[in-house]
């Protein structure tokens, strides 16, 4: 039986203030359907406090309860309705929305922006490509010699009108009125061959590379106790088609995407879970789960390797270093990349927000891709300016500044 579009996504405000909202989600399944969800949750600065997910193969249904992350955006709530549904899988959401939210990969477009430099000015223009639904897939940031700026932004439109030019007149205008209108120029166009430039191999050293993806970034005290508290328990004795998952961990920002990108990435079935509220600033977590061709997790090979995966997305979804290039530190930040080739949202958005909290400037920035033997990675490169309050020659200052960046991308 069919439903309509405004049937399939259904968001409720909460009875009281500051009351979670309820997002219920009932549509046509599809693979990845709960890892696209949480995705754009996220994209939208919002966490998700419990959920439920249940589906049969062929129809499913959830509930999340979510709240603002720390740090967050103004939320245009339809817009969210909307995303949410452009990620539902069915003949009648694609005749709603495919002028809007087409199926097809989103075009790339390129926003250059020039300008004089000021304090806070990449978190400004970044906070403001937030709020009107632009995902920054790239980024190349220059200082000039003379106090200007050169920012060039690889963005894509969440909501699909970037090829309009009321969406890029307003765009402009709303960065106009952030970064004032004197001596600022603003630019959109569709990326070329700078866009295809950008999406080569990083130029991380092997030196660096393994100080941002070896074990020796791990600091082994604080992370064998979260090991001790981060548990995967597999049952297959409950139930007759499923294998159950019982996942304890520490809670974090993105949790639950990270969750359910792992299993996307693994093709892994999720047929039901339910995401407990944190207590104590831990979650409690039961995945009852399916490979893709409907049958348990028996080898126990396999099962170790898939709790090995988790733990280490549950624990390590981000890696955060300071390193040198040349005379000056550079803040490094790398997340894994979905097999989709999609990367984690609002990294950039965190980052620069705590470089600016902490009043540090950026000199230059970009972002750029770096393969491993497991996976590959998007990695944020930030050339920070010398601080008087946090003198990046200083061991303690960096440590500081890279705990600080930490606890803004896990939400603690």
């Amino acid at each position: 039986m069919g439903i309509f579009c405004d049937d399939a996504v259904l968001i409720q405000k909460g009875n009281k203030p500051g009351e979670p909202y309820s997002i219920t989600v009932n549509c046509p399944d599809k693979a990845g359907l709960g890892c696209d969800l949480c995705r754009i949750i996220l994209e939208f600065g919002l966490c998700i406090a419990r959920g439920d997910f249940s589906t049969d193969g062929r129809w499913c249904y959830i509930v999340f309860s979510i709240v603002p992350c720390p740090s967050p955006i103004k939320i245009d709530w339809e817009s969210l309705k909307n995303r949410l549904l452009s990620a539902c899988p069915s003949p009648l959401f694609s005749y709603c929305f495919n002028q809007q939210y087409g199926s097809s990969p989103s075009p790339v477009y390129m926003l250059k922006l020039f300008c004089l430099d000021q304090k806070g000015l990449l978190h400004d223009v970044t906070k403001v490509l937030s709020e009107l639904e632009f995902i920054i897939e790239r980024v190349k940031v220059m200082t000039t010699p003379d106090g200007r700026v050169l920012d060039l932004f690889f963005i894509t439109d969440g909501m699909e009108l970037l090829h309009t030019k009321k969406r890029q007149d307003d765009t402009c205008a709303h960065l106009l009125a952030v970064l004032g209108e004197f001596n600022v120029t603003c630019e959109i166009q569709l990326a070329g061959p700078e866009y295809r430039s950008q999406q080569g191999c990083s130029s991380l050293s092997p030196e660096i590379a393994e100080e941002l993806f070896g074990s020796e970034l791990l600091d082994k005290k604080s992370n064998m106790t979260k090991l001790e508290k981060a548990t995967i328990t597999v049952d297959n004795f409950l139930s007759p088609a499923h294998t159950l998952l019982q996942i304890q961990c520490l809670d974090q920002k993105g949790l639950f995407y990270d969750i359910m990108r792992t299993s996307k990435d693994c093709n892994i079935q999720i047929a039901y879970g339910r995401f407990n509220p944190s207590v104590k600033g831990y979650r409690n977590m039961d995945l009852f789960i399916q490979k893709t061709d409907g049958k348990k997790i028996i080898d126990p090979e396999n099962q170790a390797s898939l709790c090995s995966r988790l733990k280490e997305e549950m624990l390590h979804p981000l890696r955060v270093t300071i390193t040198n290039r040349g005379p000056d530190a550079e803040l490094l930040v790398a997340n894994p990349v979905e097999l989709s080739g999609k990367g984690r949202p609002r990294v950039f958005y965190d980052v620069t927000c705590t470089l600016k909290t902490l009043g540090i400037c950026i000199f230059s920035a970009e972002i750029v891709r770096h393969s491993t033997s497991n996976g590959e990675w998007e990695v944020y490169r930030f050339r920070l300016e010398e601080s008087v309050d946090f003198p990046l020659t200083s061991s303690r200052s960096r440590s500081q500044i890279v705990d600080r960046v930490k606890r803004t991308l896990m939400g603690w």
